[in-house]
């Protein structure tokens, strides 16, 4: 009769616990360090979104890259953040009159001439804007993983099932693969429709959505993936309560963290995941955190 009371009288207390707490289930999946993933590559050591940013995380010993995706006038996928090529190639010195050098009003092969490296620095000087395609390789061959945005979806229509294709092309929605990739977006628009075309294919939802936007989002994404400025332990628990698209609590990535405090503090809302231009600044914050 003792261990009996005994036992009801813990069970109770968990039970009260988790109610209080209710990040503790979702959690309990993963309680280790947040995920550390480098921003379009190691952006703050190499120009961003190239395949030298994406080398340059994985010698400092990062499987997780993130990047951007865009399209040409001619249909071609390309990785690139910024809507115009201006602020990271050379493309009014190339291209003086075609202002305001939007990426889709340029074709691959025009793109494929710009400088992508020398408005970072001098060592970088003819560094490329890669294709999708260059880039999913050199991944592959770093042996890392991918949270593959797509970018401004609503200029380019069918810009979903482009980007699936060519993953599928390239061996990355298989079952191994899958494991190593997300796909995200600012639009929730185009996340549903990479879930159901490819519902296997795990999905994150870029920003702050409410809760009842979240509960509405959760059927067709894994993660939701707001800027730390908006972050709260709340936030953080609320979207841990909720099922995905893959039965699973929702996880959070917080970006852009580029400091040891900023850095310590997310990981102290419980976020899942921490995207950085600085990913060795983060890894040490957290280490001794």
């Amino acid at each position: 009769m003792h261990v009996r009371v005994v036992a009801v009288a813990v069970a109770s207390v968990l039970g009260t616990a988790a109610l209080l707490n209710p990040i503790s289930d979702a959690r309990a999946r993963d309680v280790g360090e947040p995920t550390v993933i480098a921003h379009r590559g190691a952006s703050a050591y190499a120009p961003e979104n190239t395949l030298a940013s994406i080398d340059k995380a994985a010698r400092l010993g990062f499987s997780w890259v993130e990047n951007d995706v865009q399209r040409t006038r001619d249909g071609k996928l390309v990785v690139i953040h910024d809507d115009s090529l201006r602020r990271t190639t050379n493309v009014e010195k190339l291209f003086p009159g075609r202002a305001p050098w939007k990426v889709k009003d340029f074709t691959a092969a025009e793109i494929a001439r710009l400088d992508a490296g020398s408005w970072y620095s001098p060592a970088y000087a003819g560094t490329r804007v890669p294709t999708l395609k260059q880039y999913m390789r050199r991944v592959e061959h770093n042996h890392e993983k991918l949270l593959l945005e797509i970018k401004n979806p609503e200029l380019y229509p069918g810009i979903e099932q482009q980007t699936l294709k060519l993953l599928g092309h390239e061996g990355w929605l298989d079952r191994g693969h899958l494991k190593r990739l997300i796909v995200q977006s600012f639009s929730v628009g185009s996340i549903r429709t990479v879930h159901e075309l490819k519902p296997a294919v795990t999905t994150a939802l870029l920003g702050s959505p409410t809760a009842a936007q979240l509960r509405r989002d959760a059927p067709f994404t894994d993660l939701v993936n707001p800027s730390y400025g908006s972050l709260t332990k709340k936030y953080v628990a609320a979207a841990h309560a909720l099922r995905g698209a893959h039965g699973r609590p929702l996880r959070v990535f917080a970006w852009t963290v580029n400091d040891a405090v900023t850095a310590r503090k997310v990981a102290g809302c419980g976020v899942d995941g921490i995207i950085t231009n600085k990913p060795d600044v983060v890894r040490a914050a957290l280490g001794s955190y």
